[in-house]
């Protein structure tokens, strides 16, 4: 038997391995095809301009997916539940495998409470008179309990799902996934039927800074393919095709938000997207010349926030259980439900996150998204290093799939990896005349997320060194601490 086959067999935790190809594929994608295609293309279009935004959609996907091919050969390697977190304990130790796992957590949730805060406020656009009973005001924005309840009710059946067990949430993404592909087929139709060239000007607006500002919500937008590496133990697939899955996801995804730039730039005259809250929905319906088809739209949109959610939700809650098995989280987030062997504590705990957000309001959108990109972001950086940690200090560790061949070609791929995603963070910094411009509100849930994390972090005990015995060490010093 092989090193790999050895220690995937020494890794079970009881999952059940229930994911074919279709359905692995479809969490990766669905998760990156969420709402933000519905609520934020005409920011997109009129802050960059059609060819600005395409571009910079382009320029963010050729980054995810260098980052996406160095996670194929990771998954591949270490095919467990935690995705992050085998990877960073094997190569830089339990301190910086905590940290990046937990600032990719926060991200994962981040669009889980997104997706809370979506569905009402697609539901409004279906039914108008749902805001009854106001509550408070928050950035400008009224929130009824009518309207927050919508959201909330949403993150208990999603969250029921999850309990239930990984196929009945797989069969939930797949089929909804599938409508969300009919919906970008109908955008291309009526693009191309309906639509008018010089709508799509002008090609370019807002210099580098509009650039910029687009390439900026990428990482948030493209989470999603890292979903498939947290559930490797519960894919019946080969690891090499699991991680060959991680990059078709990635693909599959610039190619879905390309067509809907293009096509809704089509659809109406630039100075018209300010006036259209929903401008990807309107933009069918006008194409068309039909209300229907913009609630096609709006039914995609609700497609889209299920799939993101339901592989969020699946992605973070299987990343805090491997911390917690590990002992650099309470063994509380560690527990499988004895029947469905699912991580039913850690899914409770983000779906109660989940369920308060839409009391926030509809403003909590933006915020959410630019908290969560720059965690995002910080978790690609580190797992691109430890890929070239572990290129360099196990050469014989085994890679069912090894990217870039037998020379140096998959350093040079690590490396290009890392570089970009650094200066996508510096992107958020706020350094420069060109970088990314977060609200006080992103950063205080930025910061506090990142908070907790260092505070576990510093709990963990010392001396572990990075490798292949690090979880196991870790694991054996906390509960000899527990004991005294």
């Amino acid at each position: 038997m092989s090193q790999q086959q050895t220690e995937v067999g020494d890794r079970g935790h009881g999952f059940v391995k229930a994911l074919g190809t279709v359905d692995a594929l479809f969490i990766g994608f669905g998760a990156m095809i969420g709402f933000g295609w519905v609520v934020l293309t005409g920011e997109w279009l009129s802050g960059a301009g059609t060819m600005g935004a395409i571009l910079a959609f382009v320029v963010g996907g050729i980054i995810m997916c260098f980052v996406g091919t160095v996670y194929s050969e990771m998954v591949a390697a270490m095919p467990h539940a935690g995705g992050e977190h085998n990877y960073l304990i094997r190569a830089m130790g339990p301190k910086v495998s905590l940290f990046g796992s937990w600032a990719i957590t926060g991200g994962y949730i981040s669009v889980v409470m997104f997706e809370a805060v979506a569905v009402p406020k697609t539901a409004l656009y279906l039914f108008p008179n749902l805001e009854h009973i106001k509550l408070w005001t928050i950035a400008d924005f009224d929130v009824h309990l009518t309207w927050a309840l919508i959201g909330t009710v949403t993150a208990i059946i999603i969250a029921w799902i999850n309990i239930r067990g990984v196929k009945l949430a797989s069969l939930v993404q797949t089929f909804v996934v599938s409508f969300l592909i009919l919906v970008a087929l109908m955008l291309l139709t009526g693009g191309l039927v309906g639509g008018e060239a010089v709508n799509a000007e002008p090609l370019f607006t807002g210099g580098a800074a509009g650039f910029i500002a687009v390439v900026a919500v990428v990482p948030f937008l493209f989470v999603g393919f890292d979903v498939i590496p947290q559930s490797a133990e519960e894919i019946k697939l080969p690891p090499a095709k699991i991680g060959k899955l991680v990059v078709i996801s990635v693909l599959m995804a610039i190619t879905f938000y390309i067509i809907i730039i293009a096509m809704t730039s089509l659809a109406m005259p630039a100075s018209e997207l300010a006036n259209h809250d929903l401008v990807t929905a309107d933009a069918l319906a006008t194409m068309f010349n039909s209300a229907f088809w913009g609630k096609l739209v709006i039914a995609g949109g609700l497609a889209g926030i299920i799939t993101s959610w339901n592989a969020f939700l699946m992605g973070s809650s299987r990343l805090m259980w491997a911390m917690a098995v590990a002992g650099m989280l309470p063994a509380w987030f560690g527990k499988l439900h004895p029947k469905y062997r699912t991580p039913i504590n850690s899914i409770i705990f983000i779906g109660i996150l989940s369920a308060l957000a839409p009391f926030l309001g509809s403003a909590a959108l933006g915020w959410i998204v630019d908290a969560g990109s720059p965690a995002i972001v910080i978790a690609y950086f580190l797992v691109s290093v430890g890929f070239i940690i572990l290129r360099k200090r196990e050469p014989a560790m085994g890679r069912p799939l090894r990217i870039g061949g037998k020379g140096n070609g998959g350093m040079v791929i690590g490396t290009i990896s890392a570089v970009l995603t650094l200066a996508l963070f510096i992107l958020y910094l706020p350094i420069t005349p060109f970088s990314a411009q977060l609200a006080w509100q992103s950063w205080a849930m930025f910061g506090l997320w990142l908070a907790v994390g260092i505070f576990f972090m510093f709990r963990l005990p010392t001396g572990i060194k990075a490798g292949p015995n690090a979880e196991d060490e870790l694991l054996a010093k906390v509960k000899s601490l527990r004991k005294k």
